[in-house]
């Protein structure tokens, strides 16, 4: 496997996941996404989140895989890119229409919302004073804090990041994928209130959700140093979720994986078991 990273300090990371071959660049350079093509037999697509160039990214990649000619090209998109509220989400339905021209081989993957966001925390690091990541605000304060409505009109079908990437070695290593659309959604639709109830469970304490302001969200991320693209963008998904749920078929996922897709319940108990210690000297 050979991976393309952005920055020197992910390739000890890469190369401890696995990859023989590490590559430092930029995505956007068309002579670099040649040469990291050449010999390759199949691509696996991820543009870096919420990118302004994520369209031209797309089709730079896209190019190199054709002149590689390479047996199958795999784009990690999104759940419900049709969605033009919500500009990300629109910019990778671009970016799948291109590859529709492209002759390619192609397998496209589209994840709903991660349930790792949850232990990172959608608001900046330092949206209330000791607040490290989702995570510990949970753990340490009992708050689930989120920029969106924490009402039933918000329910989403997260997904185990786990099963994305099971679900991604299927296709890009057994036959049969080619031509292929897959929602990948988590088995529970719930809104915000119920994810609390299910840390709430799990972890033996009280957990609130906590709606943030989306100006206090603002000012917080201006002065985290994000840009200002990302935060609009990310906005624009906040008052989405305000209005509509963000809901997928759990189906196809379980087909792909040959198992029952990871339940919330099932993801809160494996983090307590990998990070509760951390806060807790378990």
């Amino acid at each position: 496997m050979r991976a393309l990273v952005h920055r020197e300090e992910q390739v000890r990371l890469v190369q401890s996941l696995g990859a023989r071959e590490v590559v430092v660049g930029d995505m956007r350079g068309e002579a670099l996404l040649q040469r990291v093509t050449r010999g390759v037999r199949a691509v696996y697509h991820i543009c870096p989140n919420m990118n302004p160039d994520e369209i031209s990214i797309g089709k730079v990649a896209i190019v190199a895989a054709r002149v590689a000619a390479v047996e199958r090209f795999i784009f990690h998109s999104v759940l419900h890119p049709q969605t033009e509220a919500m500009p990300h989400h629109w910019n990778k339905l671009r970016v799948e229409e291109t590859l529709f021209e492209s002759e390619l081989p192609y397998t496209i993957l589209q994840p709903s919302n991660y349930m790792q966001n949850i232990l990172t925390g959608l608001q900046p690091a330092d949206y209330m004073r000791n607040a490290l990541d989702g995570w510990r605000m949970i753990v340490e304060h009992g708050v689930y804090a989120v920029p969106y409505s924490v009402e039933s009109r918000t329910r989403m079908n997260m997904v185990d990041l786990e099963d994305v990437a099971e679900a991604a070695a299927v296709v890009l290593t057994e036959p049969g994928h080619s031509g292929a659309i897959y929602e990948l959604a988590g088995p529970d639709a719930l809104t915000q209130t119920q994810v609390a109830e299910v840390l709430s469970k799990r972890l033996k304490r009280e957990v609130r959700v906590e709606q943030v302001p989306i100006d206090m969200w603002r000012r917080q991320a201006e002065a985290s140093g994000m840009g200002s693209y990302q935060i609009e963008t990310l906005v624009k998904m906040f008052q989405y979720y305000d209005r509509h749920d963000f809901l997928g078929n759990p189906r196809i996922l379980s087909h792909l994986i040959r198992r029952a897709r990871t339940t919330l319940d099932a993801f809160v108990e494996r983090a307590i078991r990998e990070r509760l210690g951390e806060y807790l000297n378990l």
